[in-house]
C-alpha cells in the first residue's frame, strides 16, 4: 500500500500525521511512505529522519493526494483538501464531521473512506484514538485558563493557586470524562479551587474516590451550573457525545451571572462546543470577549504543544495505521467491530448515525 503524510494545513497546525519511527515500520512490511517536505518540522522531525526511515520525500500535498492509498493526517481536511479526494482513497484523520455540514458533504462527494479517529472505539468503551489529544487538551486549557485571567490579556487578574491570606481562584468543569478529570488534575495541582460537574452518578462516584480534597464532585443540571458560573474564575467545557454535537450547557443569558474578567474555555469546541457564545478561534487570535467574559475556543488546542501532542497521538494511530496497510479498510472493519465504529462515511455513504442527525442526512449502516 501507498502510504502518505501530508503537511498539515490547518492554521496553526503544527502537528503530524506520523513520526520517522512509523515510516519506518510501515517500510519493513514493504508499504511505500510518502511524506511531504517539512510535514514534521512543527513537531521536531527533520525530512532527512524520514529519509532514514525510509520514506520518500516529495515536494507537495498533491504528491501525497494523488498517489496515496491510505492518507494519514492530524485535522480534517481543509477547505482546500477536499477537492484533492480520491474515490476509494482511504483518509485517516480527526473529522469531527457533526460540527461541519460542508465538511460532511464534500467528503461525501468525493466518495473517500473516511476513518474518524474520534469515533474508534474498544472493549472498555473508551475511545483511545481521542483520549490521547482529549488529556492534552484537559491540561492545556488549565494552563491557557490561567494566562488568560491576567490583566495583561482581558482577564480579571486571578491566580489560581492564590498565595498566603489570599483565596485561591475558582475552576469549574462541565464533564468528567478524559478532558475534564486531566483539567481538575491540572487546576488542584496549581492549588485552585475545583468543582466537577458530570450527569453520570457512577463518574461522580469514580472522581470522588481518586481526586484531591480541593476537587469537589456536583450533579450536572442547568440550575446547578447557573449557582456556580458566579463564583467560577474559569469555566472548562468538557463534554462529549461521541461523534454528536455538544450540548450547550451555557447560553448567552447565562453569561450575566459571570463576572467581568471571567475566562471560558470550550474544549468542545471541535464538536461545535458546548457554549452558545462560542465560535472557532486560532491559536493566533485565541480569544474574544462577549459581555465581559473572555471566550477561548482554539479548535485544535493540542497544536500549540505539537512535539509532545505528536508523540501521543502516533502511540495511539500507528498500530492502526499499520492494520489499515496490511489488511485494507474492508476487511478490517468486517472482523473488528471497533474500526468499523471509526468509519463515517463509505464512498458517498454517511455510516455514523449522530453526524447524520446533527445534519439532517441520509444515514446508511456500514454493513446491514
Amino acid at each position: 500500500m501507498i502510504v502518505g503524510v501530508p503537511t498539515e494545513v490547518k492554521t496553526d497546525e503544527f502537528r503530524v500525521g506520523m513520526r520517522p519511527v512509523g515510516a519506518e515500520m510501515l517500510a519493513r512490511e514493504g508499504h511505500v511512505v510518502l511524506v511531504q517536505s517539512g510535514a514534521g518540522l512543527g513537531s521536531g522531525f527533520e525530512d532527512a529522519q524520514y529519509v532514514a526511515a525510509g520514506a520518500q520525500i516529495v515536494p507537495d500535498a498533491a504528491s501525497i493526494w494523488s498517489r496515496a492509498d491510505l492518507v494519514v493526517k492530524v485535522k480534517e481536511p481543509q477547505p482546500v483538501e477536499i477537492p484533492q479526494m480520491r474515490q476509494d482513497q482511504v483518509v485517516f484523520t480527526y473529522f469531527h464531521f457533526a460540527a461541519d455540514r460542508e465538511l460532511t458533504v464534500g467528503c461525501l462527494e468525493r466518495k473517500s473512506i473516511c476513518v474518524a479517529y474520534e469515533t474508534l472505539t474498544d472493549d472498555r468503551g473508551s475511545l483511545p484514538l481521542l483520549t490521547p489529544m482529549s488529556e492534552v487538551a484537559g491540561k492545556l486549557s488549565v494552563q491557557e485558563g490561567a494566562k488568560f485571567l491576567e490583566r495583561p490579556f482581558g482577564g480579571k487578574g486571578v491566580l489560581l493557586g492564590g498565595v498566603p491570606g489570599v483565596s485561591p481562584g475558582h475552576v469549574l468543569i462541565l464533564g468528567g470524562g478524559v478532558v475534564g478529570t486531566c483539567a481538575a488534575w491540572m487546576a488542584a495541582g496549581l492549588g485552585a479551587d475545583v468543582v466537577i460537574m458530570d450527569i453520570s452518578l457512577d463518574r461522580l462516584r469514580r472522581l470522588d474516590e481518586f481526586m484531591p480534597a480541593n476537587v469537589t464532585t456536583v450533579y450536572s443540571d442547568p440550575q446547578a451550573i447557573r449557582e456556580r458560573l458566579h463564583w467560577a474564575d474559569l469555566v472548562i467545557g468538557a463534554v462529549l457525545v461521541p461523534g454528536a454535537k455538544a450540548p450547550r450547557l451555557i447560553r448567552r443569558e447565562d453569561l450575566r451571572h459571570m463576572q467581568p474578567g471571567s475566562v471560558i474555555v470550550d474544549v468542545a469546541i471541535d464538536q461545535g462546543g458546548c457554549v452558545e457564545t462560542a465560535k472557532v478561534t486560532t491559536h493566533r487570535n485565541p480569544v474574544y470577549t462577549v459581555d465581559g467574559v473572555v471566550h477561548y475556543c482554539v479548535g485544535n488546542m493540542p497544536g500549540a504543544v505539537a512535539r509532545t501532542s505528536t508523540i501521543a497521538l502516533t502511540n495511539a494511530t500507528l498500530p492502526w495505521a499499520l492494520r489499515i496497510a496490511r489488511h485494507g479498510c474492508d476487511r478490517l472493519a468486517r472482523t473488528d467491530a471497533h474500526f468499523a465504529n471509526a468509519i463515517n462515511a463509505d464512498r458517498g455513504r454517511l455510516t455514523n448515525l449522530p453526524v447524520a442527525e446533527a445534519h439532517g442526512l441520509e444515514f446508511e449502516p456500514l454493513y446491514a
